[in-house]
């Protein structure tokens, strides 16, 4: 059996800028990317904590070391600067990839700089006998 299951995040990462007039897709920092296992081009989910929007896009590489979170195209009418996000990224996994992964978590400070990084074992994911 296949399954979804939480690969990596970006967790309260606050919006710095909006690009109405690009395509759609989020830019990210690159450090931010390398931290959480993102590649350009992904699909992620992105969850608005300050107005409850969730959406899908993907990934646009950001400047190293910038901060930046830039919401584009119809995606930048979904959040303010200064919002809070998650950024999400899924997998699909076999039974026997979960037993041994884990997910990323990384925790940004209020300049999107990265004041942890956390794993979380799968394996504690019941599974069918």
């Amino acid at each position: 059996m296949l399954r979804t299951l939480l690969k990596s995040k970006i967790h309260r990462a606050r919006i710095t800028d909006k690009n109405l007039s690009y395509e759609g897709s989020l830019t990210v920092d690159r450090v931010l990317m390398d931290a959480a296992d993102l590649r350009p081009f992904e699909q992620i989910m992105i969850y608005n904590i300050s107005n409850g929007e969730r959406f899908e896009t993907y990934l646009i590489e950001g400047p190293p070391g910038s901060g930046a979170v830039c919401l584009n195209g119809a995606a930048a009418r979904k959040g303010e600067v200064g919002d809070l996000i998650i950024i999400a990224s899924y997998g699909i996994y076999g039974d026997g990839e979960i037993e041994s992964g884990a997910s990323i978590a990384v925790h940004v400070d209020e300049t999107n700089s990265i004041s942890s990084v956390q794993t979380h074992p799968w394996k504690h994911v019941r599974q069918n006998p």
